[in-house]
């Protein structure tokens, strides 16, 4: 196996802050207590940071909406001294990791802050938006927009929904099997003090829940929140000096392979870029899918995990629905751990940053009440359509 360069960089450092679905905080005043904590978590002061990125591109002065911290804000209020910095849009959200190794790689620098920051609730713009697709300059179409909004189709829920059906009809697969993952991470969520949602949920809950876009009901669609999660990268050959143990990225996978920036053109469709993601992951590293001991795939709509399962290998095409029946193999006792905060369902859209907070947490021995017995490897999926990211993480040794 060749040494590709994140084999020689470590998670060192995370924080996450208060998770809110009321506004009660500036989300930007959350994204600098979240990067406050990732640091401090590591061992090191602000004058250690000398990277810094974060999704999406944010405009300085931004402090709630889908982006509430650009760098140059936090770069200010934190006081850092940086080498190198970024804001990207490729990976889905896990873009700033895949840019933070290759920056460490190019040795531009040795421990970069990345985040995700998130405002919605603060500043709620989705429900509005069918309605205004007419009206309002900020949402006249553009690229392959204008194919959907004359349709008026404007939200992802009903993009997935094309792919879910046409999945769902080829394979058999159907929403008794899909409850078991809304379920299952509700009770996980119930264990995490974070999570929105902490109260179980039955089989007849999810059937009966009102459908929002065909197959998905309510509690298929993950939760607008506002909240902040962010991680320090850095060089691995620091690790002995800093306070936690180092969390190894083995492997990273940003690939797009056919049809960038499109959501239902793709020619292997319904296949997303989650799939060129996973292919270049899974050939950076000798590890297989037989090793991985959690998995934290991006559950924006319940069936972009089963997407994600059978993408990485976890289970065979088409075999999601019979993998995850019943909900035994994703529980914590299960054969494969699968969400273990409540996931984006339960805690709430952090935006797949939850997901890779929960997976370092998991590898340290740190998840609380819902640690894995043994965990050694987690995978990170995030994204849907046209983005796709993914990381495989390992302990040290």
């Amino acid at each position: 196996m060749s040494r590709y360069a994140e084999k020689s960089t470590c998670i060192s450092g995370i924080g996450q802050s208060e998770i809110f679905r009321k506004p009660q905080v500036l989300p930007f005043e959350l994204a600098v207590r979240a990067c406050e904590a990732a640091i401090a978590d590591a061992g090191l002061t602000p004058e250690d940071i000398d990277g810094a990125c974060c999704w999406p591109a944010t405009p300085s002065g931004t402090a709630s909406g889908f982006g509430a911290a650009s760098v140059a804000d936090i770069v200010n209020t934190l006081g850092l001294k940086l080498n190198w910095f970024e804001a990207g849009d490729t990976a889905a959200q896990l873009s700033p990791i895949v840019n933070a190794v290759a920056a460490i790689a190019a040795g531009y620098c040795n421990h970069v802050l990345t985040w995700r920051a998130l405002g919605e609730r603060w500043a709620p713009s989705y429900g509005s938006a069918a309605a205004a697709a007419g009206g309002r300059a900020r949402l006249q179409p553009s690229g392959w927009m204008e194919y959907i909004l004359p349709y008026w189709a404007p939200s992802a829920a009903i993009w997935i929904a094309c792919h879910a059906s046409t999945h769902m009809t080829r394979y058999g697969i159907t929403r008794e099997q899909m409850s078991a993952i809304p379920i299952v991470q509700r009770r996980n969520a119930g264990l995490n003090p974070k999570a929105i949602y902490r109260e179980p949920i039955t089989l007849d809950d999810y059937m009966t829940a009102r459908i929002v876009s065909t197959p998905f009901s309510i509690l298929d669609c993950d939760i607008p929140c506002d909240g902040a999660t962010a991680v320090i990268v850095s060089r691995l050959d620091t690790a002995k000096d800093l306070k936690q143990p180092p969390i190894v990225i083995e492997a990273v996978g940003a690939g797009a392979r056919d049809r960038m920036d499109t959501w239902l053109c793709r020619h292997d469709y319904p296949h997303m870029a989650m799939h060129d993601a996973a292919r270049m992951m899974w050939e950076r590293t000798d590890l297989k899918p037989k090793d991985v001991s959690t998995a934290h795939l991006y559950d924006g709509f319940t069936t972009l995990t089963m997407f994600w399962l059978e993408a990485l290998g976890l289970c065979g095409e088409g075999e999601s629905g019979a993998f995850i029946e019943g909900g035994q193999r994703i529980s914590l006792d299960g054969e494969l751990p699968l969400n273990t905060n409540g996931g984006q369902l339960s805690e709430g859209r952090m935006h797949g940053f939850g997901h890779l907070h929960e997976a370092v947490l998991q590898l340290r021995g740190q998840a609380g009440e819902r640690q894995v017995k043994n965990a050694k490897v987690s995978v990170v999926g995030n994204g849907g359509g046209s983005l796709g990211g993914a990381v495989l993480l390992r302990q040290m040794g």
